[in-house]
């Protein structure tokens, strides 16, 4: 009989103190990023512009791309970039690449005045974010590369640490864009957004330095088993020539990773999956799209909301993402999932109360500590849970597939947000208990279906 020793929390915590979490907490910053400029920076440029909350609601649309950049995944795990793929690798050929077009964009937006061009900034953020989803695809498969395929314990830790960098890309992205743009509105300058955007752009170039101490593994198995793939599809034509090569490539291109992932899981189950993802985040991105538009309503700066909603925010966001990986590590990634998904829906109704009560620094910062505690615990896990499923044949693929499902959620209903609050009337703390209520159809998903995951741990 053999008998198993349960780690100290010291050992379990000792993961963290791998080299290879430091790089994937780079990517996380490099990934998260982007969210500060197409999330809360544009928000409040439109919003002091004077458009009103529906507009800024609906212009969150643009986040819609990251719903479907799994459609051109299986191009960007197998199209390689002529020149830089050589010189990089593959992965972080692409990230470069994507990295380089955000920096032309922020140049265009710091020349542009929104008000006067409003179709044109929005068309801009929309090409940020297609280049920011595109990046996304590969981040997330290069953190996942990181990791051997049956390090369940490094995973779940490395999904910590790549979500502690989503955060610091984003929180003190943040307070970069939010304390820059209220220094130079103090200066006097009139377009004190379009200079920050310039700001943010040195930014993007000191990530793509930090990109170069990141190693990308040989890609020499995952090639194999891909032409594999290839080579089985061209053997149904009983031929080899040109043609069948190239469709031979395009099919398991295309459809390899999709069968895969219905194979290993069974039809109704890997339905299931989806729907799960699907509706899992939904409430949180509803009060995200909004919170600093009610911030600015009930009377915070945007200093205010730099040191609280970003700067206290990463603190507490760092801090329970990293106990948050610990407590997914030892209790299991699906009981992580249901605590992580109770805590988002209880947290949401602090918000409700910070809107009955008026502006109040304290209660804001008690309503930031809990909602970021929970936002920390629901990521953590769910980054786990979808990297626990992928299979490394098609890590960018099945992964850019369950993460844009999941960001389907988020940002097609989400984007209804502003148009709801005016649809209540105004009413924030109303809005914030239906956020609260949008967690509960995913939790039953997940709970029909957790004896049933096959999960790479």
């Amino acid at each position: 009989m053999e008998i198993y020793k349960k780690q100290s929390m010291s050992e379990t915590f000792s993961v963290y103190f791998d080299q290879r979490m430091t790089k994937i907490l780079l990517l996380g910053a490099i990934s998260g990023f982007p969210w500060v400029i197409i999330g809360s920076s544009l928000s409040l440029w439109l919003k002091e512009d004077g458009l009103s909350r529906s507009t800024i609601g609906w212009a969150g649309l643009i986040f819609a791309v990251y719903a479907f950049n799994y459609l051109w995944a299986p191009i960007i795990d197998r199209i390689r970039i002529p020149w830089l793929t050589n010189k990089v690798g593959h992965r972080r050929g692409w990230i470069i690449s994507m990295q380089t077009i955000i920096l032309i964009c922020l140049i265009c937006w710091s020349l542009i005045n929104p008000t006067a061009n409003l179709a044109l900034v929005i068309s801009i953020g929309l090409i940020i974010a297609i280049a920011s989803a595109t990046q996304d695809i590969t981040v997330d498969a290069l953190r996942i590369e990181q990791i051997g395929e049956h390090e369940g314990k490094s995973m779940q830790a490395g999904a910590a640490m790549a979500v502690v960098g989503w955060w610091t890309g984003y929180k003190l992205g943040g307070v970069v864009s939010l304390n820059a743009a209220e220094y130079f509105q103090q200066l006097g300058f009139e377009n004190y957004w379009q200079i920050t955007f310039l700001v943010l752009g040195v930014i993007i170039i000191c990530c793509n330095i930090g990109l170069m101490f990141v190693n990308e593994p040989p890609p020499t198995e995952r090639v194999k088993r891909q032409r594999e793939t290839d080579k089985m599809i061209e053997g149904k034509f009983g031929s080899s020539n040109l043609i069948t090569k190239v469709f031979a490539w395009s099919t398991s291109t295309v459809t390899g990773p999709v069968i895969s992932f219905f194979k290993k899981n069974g039809f109704n189950i890997a339905l299931a999956i989806l729907g799960f993802v699907f509706l899992f985040k939904i409430g949180e991105a509803f009060l995200g799209r909004m919170s600093v538009i009610f911030y600015k309503e009930i009377g915070f700066t945007k200093s205010d909301i730099a040191l609280y909603s970003k700067g206290l925010g990463w603190i507490t966001t760092v801090l329970f993402t990293l106990l948050g990986g610990l407590f997914a590590i030892r209790s299991g990634v699906i009981k992580a999932m249901f605590v992580s998904g109770m805590l988002m829906a209880s947290t949401n109704l602090l918000f409700s109360l910070l809107a009955w009560s008026g502006k109040s620094e304290l209660l804001f910062a008690i309503a930031v500590i809990f909602d970021d505690m929970a936002a920390a615990f629901a990521t953590v896990a769910f980054v786990a849970f979808i990297s626990l499923l992928v299979d490394r044949t098609y890590t960018a693929t099945q992964y850019a597939l369950l993460a844009s499902i999941g960001t389907a959620g988020r940002t097609t209903l989400a984007s209804s947000s502003g148009a709801m609050v005016d649809w209540l009337n105004g009413d924030w703390g109303i809005f914030f208990i239906l956020t609260a209520i949008m967690v509960i159809p995913s939790l039953i998903f997940l709970y029909m279906i957790k004896d049933k995951l096959k999960l790479n741990d």
